[in-house]
């Protein structure tokens, strides 16, 4: 199976074992043995953000005393939790130190980290080829977190009994699935500075070969819980493989999105469902594709992020 939320390439196995051979892939792996995937430009207050939330001891004064310094940061997460999918209750709030109060010290670090990489993936970078890469896997992450973050709305609502499942957080796994590629990226931006050349079309065979170690690495890194590392990777732990959990979500929308785009791939997947998933999947996958795309907007739209 494909990496969830990243491209989907034509099978040709002769570059994917030049891709193998090549001098970028060893020294990708090497630096992930060595932890040294690293994100590119990442704002100081998501840094200390991070800190923060690594520190048992962090209070919600404490996160809303450091987004305040940002005026253009605080007014996103207010609107964030005055959108449809992260409030709930229709409560408006007016200011950071309820909007963290609401969210929760992690959630506003998961939503700022989304915000931050949407935000990384759409910015003009000078190799043309790999910033053509980042808004291609923009456009894929948010429709792949839309389409879980439904799936989940659909699944509470034929699920006979309460699910531990919350759309927000499903569409936010969705969106970090493919962060690894940023890492990537750098790794091959710094191989083309040393005076090497390897064809694109190649190093994206590689991207995609690393693309969930990548992801694994980073978000191990910042904490991230193991919903998120679950869908990353495409694996989750014997504990709670019966579960009907976040990576259970991410395989249907892959399969529903391989439906809706007609793509052979759907041949060479599968995804086990309860009862409940079994009808969602039936609902969807007769929903016609412009209500479907309507659907999908929506969420876009109502998530603020």
């Amino acid at each position: 199976m494909p990496h969830l939320s990243f491209f989907w390439l034509e099978a040709n196995n002769h570059h994917h074992i030049r891709a193998i051979q090549s001098n970028l892939c060893l020294s990708i792996k090497k630096a992930a043995r060595n932890n040294r995937l690293t994100l590119p430009s990442i704002p100081d207050t998501l840094l200390t953000l991070n800190q923060l939330c690594k520190n048992p001891e962090t209070t919600v004064h404490d996160v809303a005393s450091l987004l305040i310094d940002d005026p253009v940061l605080t007014a996103n997460i207010i609107r964030t939790a005055n959108s449809i999918i992260f409030n709930r209750r229709n409560i408006i709030c007016h200011d950071i130190f309820t909007a963290v109060s609401r969210l929760g010290i992690i959630r506003i670090r998961d939503i700022i980290t989304a915000q931050t990489i949407s935000s990384l993936k759409n910015t003009t970078i000078e190799n043309i080829e790999c910033n053509q890469l980042l808004k291609n896997s923009a456009f894929h992450s948010r429709q792949f977190a839309a389409t879980m973050a439904l799936i989940c709305q659909k699944m509470q609502l034929h699920s006979n009994y309460p699910l531990k499942l919350e759309p927000e957080k499903a569409l936010l796994t969705g969106l970090l699935a493919d962060i690894g590629l940023f890492g990537l990226i750098n790794e091959y931006a710094y191989f083309v500075e040393q005076g090497n050349y390897l064809d694109f079309n190649i190093a994206k065979y590689i991207f995609q070969d690393n693309c969930v170690l990548a992801s694994q690495i980073v978000l191990t890194q910042w904490g991230f819980d193991e919903d998120y590392i679950a869908v990353a990777t495409n694996t989750t732990s014997l504990l709670h493989e019966n579960d009907i959990n976040y990576l259970t979500i991410a395989r249907m929308a892959h399969h529903l999105l391989l439906f809706k785009a007609n793509d052979d791939a759907i041949n060479d997947h599968d995804v086990e469902l309860n009862l409940a998933g079994a009808e969602v999947m039936y609902e969807l996958t007769n929903m016609s594709g412009f209500e479907f795309d309507h659907q999908l907007k929506q969420i876009t739209h109502n998530c603020g992020i």
